[in-house]
């Protein structure tokens, strides 16, 4: 194939190749994020979709996949229709792709040595893509090449380094340091330098690169050592690497400086002057001498001896250790021995001149012996070691010593030298026996060794001290002692399981086992919380919350090891303390509250109950109105709901307010409720007559109107609900040629016609009637003047008027009226209903031809008014069933309450 590469040079992310025939070279940094763009292999393989001659409409669809999923294509993203290939949401992590050092190629899911990357550090992934339909079919192999970036400091393989330098290496040694910084990352980006945060004055680094690129740090030696003046250096050493911005690691680097055989041994003093008494027994101690040598090890070690100078009787007396250069008697002074000797001693090192002492000894010749102290032990006793146990009894035998003159010519007398609880006395009724015994208890815990000496002395002046060592053993005398007695402690609460809350500590003065303690909880300590045996830790293993319990409180023990075992108990008090975990609570989710209108202003309307289970500030609620506040107000510490202003339940009926409960908690935590006030009524208003409209108007009744016909109606509203809006109506007062002719339905407000009309009932009727409502407990009502004018027609207006506008004389009757709210049951007779249905039938028959003759006689009468109507011009409102609203008024309305 013919292969055509197309290079993005510059600043851009990604770079492309492609060939018409079956491969794209493209190249990322590592740790791109999601989404950013590889490369379009439409358009980098010149595909119709990516812009070809041929019409949209003609152009196929082209379909892109992946022809594998391994570990190549976790990687990208490849979009099927367009041909764009992305960084997926996994990132690109070079140094875990390509953990060879050559480059690595990446098939899907495998990998595998590179030979024929473009260089020795490129990582490739390659995929295969499908390319589809047949027509364009093709598997094309992009190759992705990727770009380190400097997201790895150097790393030391370990945290501290040694390194050994002779103290006698000379300037510019250099050592190489074994453990060199590791970077994942490649070129630039690797380890470049090394340097050191203190050098003393005598070190520095130098970094040499062998043919793989590897660099290796060298210590070089810049001045002189000296092991005895300071054999140890320790400082820092830091490696970085080349990257913008460079990254650093470290690690410690010790220097230790070994020995070499530079010193010799050397004698404190030239001269050491001791004496000896003739009487002195074998083994006697004459003298140490000691020489010091600055070097370690085998470079330090010293052999005394005696010089060739020294006399061999000198030498057969006195023997000499070669390893300590102690000096001891090896054999007895006698007569003939000399008075003084000059032993010179010599300090011999590997590969050193020795070092000289003289030791002058000066013997002392004695005639008498010393006085003999012989001790017999009664306590048990080990190489002059004496062991008593603490607590034994007063005046316990430790010894008798028996003190004597060997040669039985002098007095002995014995005296006790040293500090404790001892005492020494005579063991009567032998002579020169005596007793060591206590004077009181020993306590382990106050001191363990004693250190006493039983001294003899002769007239002589001669004195023997008889050193004895008392070492008391300790017993499970001491209990377990807490710190502190009391232990209070403190945790918020919904801690973290197995929350630490604090390490107890109890001391125990006995030794060994018998001196450690053991933590266990009291049986009063709930189970879920956990005291560590050993290190005495106090843990609680769930969440506690303040308000299921704010106090706990119990006791914990310490137990010592030993037999029988001792104890001591603490108590421990925790205080859970409070979090802002709890919102407040409304007793009820909705209020309801009824209230009486034209409630004063600033009442108590009702009380909202809330509580918060939490403590303090947390625990303190402020109440507020979120709705309706320029009518209600709340008061935040009693919950007092009031409102501002009277309520007027015709105005509003009801109202629903949200209250908000808020803690003082940080951050607070807040409730919300409804509450629903409903007004009760209160008889306040009185009916509103709408109809009649006027005082003044008035309503023509023709004369041949029959008996139980409706004249008019009196119509009234009442504001109020309930009972306080029931309204009855009655007339009070009448005035009229016949005014008991008109009543009035209690009920409906309907005016009917009672009796037939006669030609002396002609004229005005005026009826005043009382519309009245049934509130409680005072009914309120208002009047209205009902006027009637019985006449064929209306043929003077200004009269009518006239008679209106005079006051009426009308005596107002008391009587209430009757209203039955609840429907009545008439009771049926028990008699029997035939004689009832014949008076009913001859009743009905009358009842025919009357209506009959005066239907006859209206039509008559209503040609003539006709007649009369046309030439007045008079205005006749008729009778109807119901309200007629239309009829002629000539005064504006006019309605008086009584």
């Amino acid at each position: 194939h013919l292969l055509l590469f197309l290079l993005f040079a510059g600043p851009f992310n990604c770079f492309a190749s492609y060939s018409r025939a079956t491969e794209l070279f493209y190249s990322l940094n590592e740790g791109l994020p999601a989404g950013v763009l590889i490369g379009s292999l439409a358009r980098d393989l010149r595909l119709p979709t990516a812009g070809g001659q041929l019409p949209a409409s003609l152009q196929p669809p082209l379909s892109f996949t992946l022809a594998s999923h391994g570990l190549g294509g976790q990687y990208v993203q490849l979009d099927n229709r367009s041909g764009e290939l992305h960084t997926s949401t996994v990132e690109i992590d070079r140094e875990a792709l390509c953990v060879e050092s050559s480059g690595a190629t990446i098939f899907g899911g495998s990998a595998a040595v590179s030979s024929s990357s473009p260089s020795s550090e490129s990582c490739l992934l390659v995929l295969d893509v499908l390319i589809l339909p047949q027509e364009y079919f093709r598997l094309v192999k992009v190759k992705i090449a990727i770009r380190d970036v400097n997201d790895n400091a150097p790393r030391f393989p370990v945290p501290h380094i040694r390194l050994s330098v002779p103290e006698n290496a000379p300037v510019n040694t250099r050592l190489a340091i074994e453990h060199p910084a590791l970077d994942p990352d490649m070129g630039t980006n690797g380890v470049q330098t090394y340097r050191l945060r203190d050098n003393y004055g005598v070190f520095t680094l130098d970094v040499e690169e062998n043919e793989n690129g590897e660099r290796t740090p060298y210590l070089i030696v810049m001045g002189a050592l000296d092991r005895e003046v300071q054999d140890e250096y320790v400082t820092v050493i830091v490696a970085e690497d080349g990257g913008t911005p460079p990254l650093t690691g470290s690690a410690t680097l010790t220097i230790g400086i070994s020995d070499i055989n530079d010193n010799c041994p050397q004698f404190s003093d030239l001269q050491l002057n001791v004496t000896v008494y003739g009487n002195s027994s074998l083994g006697t101690h004459v003298a140490t001498v000691h020489a010091v040598d600055m070097d370690l090890g085998s470079n330090a070690q010293i052999t005394y001896s005696y010089s060739q100078k020294v006399p061999q009787p000198s030498r057969d007396l006195f023997h000499l250790n070669e390893s300590t250069g102690t000096i001891t008697l090896a054999t007895k002074v006698d007569g003939d021995t000399p008075k003084l000797h000059r032993l010179i001693i010599l300090g011999s090192g590997p590969g050193c001149i020795p070092a000289v002492i003289t030791v002058l000894v000066t013997i002392i010749k004695v005639t008498t012996r010393p006085p003999e102290v012989i001790p017999r032990f009664i306590a048990n006793e080990v190489e002059g070691v004496v062991y008593l146990k603490e607590l034994e009894p007063i005046n316990t035998p430790i010894a008798f010593f028996t003190i004597k003159d060997p040669d039985e010519k002098y007095k002995v007398s014995c005296y006790l030298d040293g500090g404790g609880p001892f005492r020494l006395s005579p063991y009567k009724p032998y002579n020169n026996e005596y007793l060591l015994e206590t004077t009181k208890p020993l306590d382990f815990e106050t001191q363990q060794l004693y250190e006493i000496s039983v001294v003899a002395w002769n007239s002589e002046g001669f004195h023997v001290k008889k050193v004895v060592k008392v070492q008391v053993l300790d017993d499970n005398d001491n209990s377990p002692v807490f710190s502190e007695q009391l232990i209070e402690l403190s945790i918020e609460e919904n801690n973290v399981p197995n929350a630490f809350l604090t390490k107890l500590h109890a001391t125990d003065a006995d030794s060994g086992e018998r001196g450690q303690v053991s933590y266990f909880l009291g049986p009063d300590a709930p189970s879920y919380f956990a005291l560590d045996k050993t290190t005495g830790v106090l843990t609680v293993s769930t969440q506690l919350d303040r308000e299921e319990k704010e106090k706990y409180r119990y006791t914990v023990k310490a137990v010592d090891s030993g037999f029988p075992p001792r104890e001591s108990i603490a108590t421990v008090t925790i205080t859970v303390l409070d979090k802002n975990d709890n919102s407040p609570r409304f007793i009820n989710k909705d209020f309801s509250f009824f209230v009486p209108e034209n409630f004063p202003g600033f009442g108590e309307i009702g009380v909202i109950s809330v509580t918060d289970a939490d403590a303090g500030q947390n625990g303190w609620v402020a109440l507020s109105v979120l709705n309706g506040s320029d009518i209600f107000v709340i008061d935040t510490g009693k919950g007092v709901l009031r409102a501002k202003i009277p309520l007027d339940r015709e105005q509003q009926s009801s109202y629903v307010l949200w209250i908000e409960a808020v803690d003082g908690g940080d951050p607070a935590l807040s409730s919300t409720a409804k509450i629903t006030i409903l007004l009760l009524d209160i008889n306040d208003n009185p009916p509103l007559v709408l109809f009649p409209q006027s005082n003044m108007s008035y309503l023509l009744v023709l004369p041949s109107t029959l008996p139980g016909s409706p004249i008019t109606e009196v119509y009234a509203v009442d504001k109020d609900t309930g009972m306080n809006a029931v309204i009855a109506y009655s007339i009070i007062g009448r005035r009229g040629p016949r005014p008991e002719s008109f009543r009035i339905d209690p009920k409906t407000g309907n005016i009917t016609l009672e009796e037939s009309l006669m030609q002396n009932d002609y004229g005005l009727y005026r009826l005043l009637v009382k519309v009245s409502d049934h509130g409680y407990p005072e009914p309120l009502h208002s009047t209205v003047m009902v006027n009637l004018f019985v006449n064929d027609t209306v043929s003077n207006e200004s009269y009518i008027e006239s008679l209106l506008r005079k006051e009426p004389d009308i005596s107002v009757e008391e009587k209430q009226p009757q209203i039955s709210i609840e429907p009545t049951h008439k009771r049926m007779e028990s008699a029997s209903c035939m004689p009832t249905l014949v008076v009913l039938s001859i009743i009905s028959l009358g009842s025919i031809a009357l209506v009959t003759g005066m239907g006859i006689y209206i039509c008559l009468r209503k040609g003539k008014k006709h007649h009369r109507a046309d030439e007045n011009l008079e205005v006749q409102i008729p009778l109807n069933g119901r309200i007629n609203l239309h009829m002629l008024e000539k005064k504006p309305m006019e309605i008086s309450n009584i």
